[in-house]
């Protein structure tokens, strides 16, 4: 298949190819596998990233492995947005792997008594524990199942090219781990990255710890690195120089279907909508300043004198979610026209922005942080307030925008100013048709498929240059039966959890791609859990970065994998 250029929006096939029980034999196809734990249907913004990724593997001519974890894991986390499951390519295969957090657990009657006497204590010891196997408090448990599942997709079906996405960081050590048994080209898309605090802008630890050597191992072998901004990309240069010709920086973006066909433009006399789409993670204080500059604005602008602000997204996230002193905060707002409701599913947030007026673009963080909101914000063509520190990389990529107010600081008085522009702005007061198709066309560099595209088929290239074999149109069809096909046990690992004998690759049932949907291999039964220990916190492991840590052999079937976490 030619390459998919950045211009060419990716549309998945409908087609409805008759299933084809014993297929011919077909040329060899290159064969990434993703180790993407965040995939959809994961409500998280990662996951938009993830999709088009395996997306353009796909048009690039690549078999696609995506190894993930169960949807119900992310019940406890950040939710799940099923919509998002129907946009990815139908020859995906999807290997969901049984791991969840255990901290995130909210059922008190699932509690061990000294969980349940030492609440606090147990979070403590049990991240430890995680460490014990890989330096990351709330995942480092997973090691050695991440390991297993890679070795055991390689064997049954060779692995061109490993990417792994992070977090979680644990992701490094089973694609190291493929690497160095089967010499398994591979690459790394950090997007934050991991040694830098992107929130206080700070190496988040020493190169001479554990996560300082883990790191640098794991990006000296890397063919590429990815990052989402430059900021990032030149701290990791200067922090590894002999990997600086590797870093790309390669930016979310947006989706071309997550913005309306055209901006709404208020009738004289209409009542303005102001709105923020995102999850609500920032600072107490920053959600106090944005809400008192609206009440100013309210006051003193006539034409926000009955004007509305509506927050959509979660608040908070996993145990917290919802119940959050955010939460009470807004609510407290209800007199000053702000309303608050729940996530919006990925297939309705352009029809959202259609009904909106103007944009509040609410971020922490400084010049590292730059967030995904901001480029839907930007193609929007609607009047965007800034409410973040003036060094933000968002300001970067606003910077030239026709309708954005400007980077002004936390501030009240002169978020006001800027919430009284924004209203001018999309009145046409200050703003004509014209300064709407000029704030579209500057967004425009930043599709997703624009930023996505190009990375993926540099790193296809490397890897695996020429022309590929087109994809056909049965190729999301299983070379087994078309229906279901049986993943036969590993006789070397009877008590790996992941491949039971009556695991199947299911079909997705979902939306109007379930003809060809991904193919989906996952065990049958409730998630893992950890194996009995005379200690009542559990058992422990090793971080050695030197990849000597006893319990990540793939053929040990005593391994305690510690089968629980989920990343952030």
């Amino acid at each position: 298949m030619t390459p998919t250029t950045p211009t060419t929006p990716m549309k998945a096939t409908t087609s409805r190819a008759p299933a084809v029980r014993r297929p011919e034999p077909r040329p060899h196809r290159p064969h990434l596998l993703y180790l993407a734990i965040g995939f959809p249907p994961a409500a998280k913004s990662c996951a938009y990233r993830m999709l088009e990724t395996a997306n353009q593997f796909r048009a690039q001519g690549w078999d696609v492995t995506v190894l993930t974890i169960r949807p119900e894991a992310w019940e406890r986390d950040s939710g799940l947005d099923h919509s998002l499951s129907e946009r990815v390519d139908p020859g995906v295969r999807l290997i969901e792997l049984p791991l969840e957090r255990e901290d995130l657990e909210t059922d008190v009657r699932a509690y061990s008594e000294a969980r349940a006497l030492d609440p606090t204590g147990w979070v403590r010891r049990w991240h430890q524990r995680q460490r014990a196997h890989f330096p990351e408090p709330a995942f480092g448990g997973w090691r050695a199942a991440l390991e297993r599942a890679v070795l055991r997709a390689h064997r049954e079906h060779p692995v061109d090219l490993m990417l792994a996405t992070c977090v979680p960081y644990v992701s490094l050590a089973a694609a190291l781990r493929l690497h160095e048994e089967h010499a398994v080209p591979y690459a790394v898309d950090f997007r934050d990255g991991w040694s830098l605090d992107v929130l206080k802008g700070v190496p988040a630890f020493e190169r001479d710890s554990d996560e300082g050597r883990w790191e640098e191992r794991a990006l000296r072998h890397a063919r590429e690195l990815w990052v989402v901004n430059d900021p990032i990309a030149d701290f990791y240069r200067e922090r590894h120089p002999s990997l600086a010709d590797r870093v790309r920086v390669v930016r979310n973006g947006y989706d071309e279907d997550s913005v309306p066909p055209a901006p709404r433009t208020p009738a004289p006399g209409d009542r303005l909508t102001f709105g923020y789409l995102g999850t609500v993670n920032f600072s107490l204080r920053l959600l106090e300043t944005v809400l008192e500059g609206w009440r100013l604005a309210r006051e003193r602008e006539p034409l926000l004198r009955d004007a509305r602000f509506e927050v959509r997204g979660h608040l908070g996230a996993g145990a917290g979610r919802g119940a959050t002193a955010h939460a009470d905060l807004l609510s407290r707002a209800a007199d000053d026209g702000v309303s608050v409701a729940g996530p919006v599913a990925k297939a309705d947030v352009g029809a959202l922005y259609g009904r909106w007026d103007a944009l509040v673009l609410m971020l922490t963080g400084g010049r590292y942080v730059t967030s995904g909101k901001v480029y839907e914000y930007m193609a929007s063509g609607l009047p965007v307030v800034s409410a973040h520190e003036p060094d933000h990389d968002a300001a970067v990529v606003l910077e030239g925008h026709p309708l954005w107010t400007g980077a002004r600081g936390v501030d009240a008085e002169a978020l006001a100013d800027a919430f009284a522009q924004a209203a001018r702005l999309a009145t046409g007061v200050d703003a004509d048709a014209e300064a709407r198709v000029a704030a579209r066309a500057h967004a425009a560099r930043f599709a997703r498929l624009a930023q996505i595209a190009p990375a993926v088929e540099g790193l296809a290239t490397s890897v695996a240059p020429g022309p590929q074999v087109p994809l056909a149109p049965q190729t999301a069809q299983a070379q087994q039966d078309p229906q279901t096909a049986q993943v036969q046990q590993d006789p070397q690992d009877p008590q790996d959890p992941q491949s039971p004998q009556t695991a199947q690759v299911q079909r997705n049932q979902q939306g109007p791609l379930a003809p060809h949907s991904m193919r989906r291999t996952r065990p049958s039964g409730p998630p893992q859990a950890v194996v009995p220990s005379t200690d009542p916190d559990g058992p422990s492991g090793s971080s050695d970065p030197s990849g000597s840590s006893g319990s990540s052999d793939p053929s040990d079937p005593s391994d305690p994998d510690l089968l629980e976490g989920a990343p952030r």
